[in-house]
């Protein structure tokens, strides 16, 4: 892409030496000077190549500008229609393959509000019930359904009462910059104690609840967290509590015992918490199929929502644009084939939905143009487009501009 081509089927010896016959192909395959992304230069088309030669000489038969409109839509709607049917078949293999999970929010779900959650309303222990009167089933979609939603209120069960929290909309690009305005709030209940750890061999066992260290009450882990920090590589006092295995003793009887533990140099016990168990549903092929599609509209539908905040510059989620640096920051640091799929498809629908944005330069720009062709029965001209192009450009560079600031300023912090 750009400027002349730094390899050519067409133009390279070797290929036309080894390869005569990829190289009397009509089509000619190349590599650019600035290889950013793929890229496909039809014959007799204005596109984002701004090349007009083609202008100069008298429309041939098998050039894209005399072939008809419904044809011309089809071919510039087929690298979004591949991008959503790429995604729809990687979802059909998630879901055969490892099924779906997901953490419920559940009754018993309540939330570590940070310090903008506070600020809005919310306090650690809260369950969120949904926004604006709609229900949230999946406690990681929490802080972003509000977000998407923009929505205006909350409803909230803290201790008995059901309570309704009005919204502050100003706060939302605050939102949509905090990483984790709701933690998962945990009880401090052992899951296991691994060799490695300090407090190895001691007298915690699975199931007991750790309650207060050096006195100082704890309802969540992350208040032990806190206070571990000023032991560091010292030892603390422990008080928990161990559920009664009499058989005579009615439900819920337990003792509260004491245990003398170490902390390491990091401030941690090195002490597994137990984890409340997720929502799991595994799918047969033909479960997975209508499942996948539902998957993959679900997916556009969310990331469309995403665009109208982009483009709202009053949300500020124009800061979280980012080019292939974002991206390649998204994969994992070790090879995991679950995580590696699942971005695959979603990339496939950010491009998909990218594509089909009404800009010149994009597949949108030339959809629309086609679809104001048949609907006027008027092709716009040949010169309008040549400047449509170069407006659309514009614009493609501009927001390449905003990503690579938006990464390198990530980068800097």
């Amino acid at each position: 892409m750009g400027g002349k081509a730094l390899f050519s089927t067409k133009k390279s010896r070797l290929v036309a030496k080894f390869f005569p016959r990829l190289a009397a192909l009509e089509t000619d395959y190349g590599i650019g000077w600035l290889p950013l992304g793929g890229y496909c230069k039809i014959s007799g088309m204005v596109d984002e190549s701004m090349d007009t030669e083609y202008l100069k000489s008298e429309p041939q038969p098998w050039e894209f500008r005399t072939k008809p409109a419904w044809q011309r839509l089809l071919v510039m709607a087929g690298g979004v229609l591949f991008n959503f049917i790429l995604a729809i078949l990687l979802y059909i293999a998630i879901l055969a393959s490892w099924g779906s999970s997901y953490l419920s929010n559940g009754d018993d779900t309540r939330i570590w509000a940070d310090e903008l959650a506070v600020d809005m309303g919310f306090r650690t222990g809260d369950h969120i019930i949904g926004f604006d009167g709609k229900t949230v089933n999946d406690f990681d979609r929490l802080q972003v359904d509000m977000a998407r939603g923009r929505a205006r209120t909350a409803t909230v069960v803290r201790g008995e009462d059901t309570l309704t929290l009005y919204l502050d909309q100003s706060r939302l690009p605050e939102v949509l910059q905090d990483r984790g305005m709701f933690g998962l709030a945990l009880p401090f209940v052992v899951d296991t104690i691994p060799p490695s750890s300090p407090n190895y061999g001691c007298e915690l066992r699975r199931g007991d609840r750790i309650v207060s260290l050096d006195n100082q009450a704890i309802q969540y882990i992350q208040d032990s967290r806190r206070l571990l920090q000023n032991y560091k590589g010292a030892r603390v006092e422990a008080r928990y509590v161990r559920a009664k295995e009499d058989a005579a003793c009615e439900a819920g009887c337990a003792d509260t015992l004491t245990a003398l533990l170490q902390v390491d140099s990091t401030g941690l016990l090195g002490i597994y918490s137990a984890m409340p168990p997720l929502e799991t549903r595994n799918y047969s092929v033909l479960e997975a199929i209508p499942a996948g599609f539902k998957l993959t509209f679900t997916t556009i539908g969310g990331y469309i929502d995403d665009l109208k905040l982009v483009f709202n510059p009053s949300t500020k989620a124009y800061k979280s644009v980012g080019s292939f640096i974002a991206i390649g920051q998204v994969f994992p640091s070790s090879w995991d084939w679950f995580r590696f799929v699942n971005i695959l498809a979603l990339l496939s629908i950010m491009l998909g939905v990218m594509n089909l944005l009404p800009i010149p330069g994009l597949d949108g720009g030339h959809i629309l143009f086609v679809l104001y062709e048949i609907i006027t029965r008027r092709k716009p001209g040949e010169k309008f487009l040549y400047v449509a192009q170069i407006i659309g450009m514009i614009l493609l560079l501009a927001l390449m501009v905003l990503a690579f600031g938006n990464d390198i300023g990530r980068l800097i912090r």
